[in-house]
């Protein structure tokens, strides 16, 4: 498949071109536990219009449960089954490898512990439990003693999985160290290397597909490197939101497998068609790649000049990173890097 060098259009609102909406939450829907602007009102019109919408997130904290009662709360209705999440994938990698009935360490909070119950499995918390296997995923009351534990059974040489790898996760104070923190603390005391289901990996799209049965998914994300990286990996259609993680210098600089098919502010995109960035051009903007970095010519919505500056910066790079300054012609749109 060819590496995409812009963005694509949609003639149609994305609620209508698309049967399913696969949304991550944390820097999607809320932040810190409060809903992001203009989510819930577009989450609701979208679902109004008969998009279907399921919640697939790599936080294996809490249970799915759990998350759809927060929907619900924030002015969402969900019910349980909306929600897909990194523990749910963990819990069947795990149970298709070991015994019904075996033991797991487990390092975690409800959500994990919850998804391996369901499959047969018994979480325990020594390495002394004669467990079979050893998984992470976060939880913030993880601790050294526990991150201990983990270490002494794997390296005992027991299998070890993580739901998912991401160094940090948004919150409402800023960035704040994710699951892949805590993996890297017992990937270096013990030179192993884990299993991982969560996004961008197979076994996170094959738990969305089995419980939602979607048949023309849009992936809805605001990270490169799990949301994006999974959409294009499986094949999927995906939309950037730049309310989380990505800031716009890391989206012009992405290379192919991080490139998202359209990129919005928020939610508010699922509601409304997509310009198509053809080449360089989007709006009244005009970009081009200089020697020097990326120029922006024309007039327009800042996020048309961001969609003409994809075409460019993503053409110029190929197969690669775009590694040009990029600041100039972002910030003649008043956008951060």
């Amino acid at each position: 498949m060819s590496h995409r060098t812009g963005l694509n259009g949609s003639e149609r609102p994305l609620d209508v071109a698309y049967d399913t909406a696969l949304l991550d939450l944390d820097g999607v829907v809320y932040a810190g536990g409060e809903a992001i602007a203009h989510a819930v009102e577009s989450l609701v019109a979208a679902r109004e219009q008969g998009m279907r919408l399921a919640y697939v997130t790599n936080n294996a904290a809490r249970t799915p449960g759990t998350v759809a009662e927060h929907l619900t709360r924030l002015g969402v209705p969900a019910e349980a089954g909306d929600v897909i999440t990194s523990a749910q994938a963990v819990a069947r990698l795990i149970a298709d490898q070991l015994p019904a009935g075996a033991r797991v360490l487990t390092i975690g909070g409800e959500g994990l512990l919850v998804a391996l119950r369901e499959r047969g499995l018994e979480p325990v918390a020594s390495a002394d439990d004669d467990p079979a296997a050893v998984v992470q995923g976060y939880a913030p009351t993880v601790d050294w003693r526990q991150l201990t534990e983990a270490t002494y059974a794997v390296n005992r040489g027991l299998p070890w999985f993580a739901s998912n790898t991401d160094l940090t996760i948004p919150t409402a104070r800023g960035k704040a160290p994710g699951n892949g923190a805590l993996v890297e603390v017992v990937r270096i005391a013990t030179g192993a290397e884990p299993l991982v289901a969560g996004k961008p990996l197979p076994p996170m799209h094959r738990e969305t597909v089995i419980r939602t049965g979607a048949r023309r998914p849009l992936v809805v994300g605001d990270r490169l490197d799990t949301d994006i990286e999974g959409a294009n990996a499986a094949g999927v259609d995906s939309l950037l939101v730049l309310t989380g993680i990505t800031a716009a210098a890391e989206l012009l600089a992405a290379e192919p497998k991080y490139r998202p098919t359209y990129v919005d502010e928020d939610l508010r995109g699922l509601l409304s068609a997509q310009p198509e960035a053809e080449s360089s051009r989007c709006g009244g903007w005009v970009a081009s790649a200089e020697e020097d970095g990326l120029v922006l010519e024309g007039e327009g919505s800042p996020l048309d000049g961001l969609r003409a500056l994809c075409g460019a910066a993503w053409t110029a790079a190929g197969e690669g990173s775009y590694g040009q300054d990029t600041g100039k012609a972002l910030a003649r749109l008043g956008l951060q890097p």
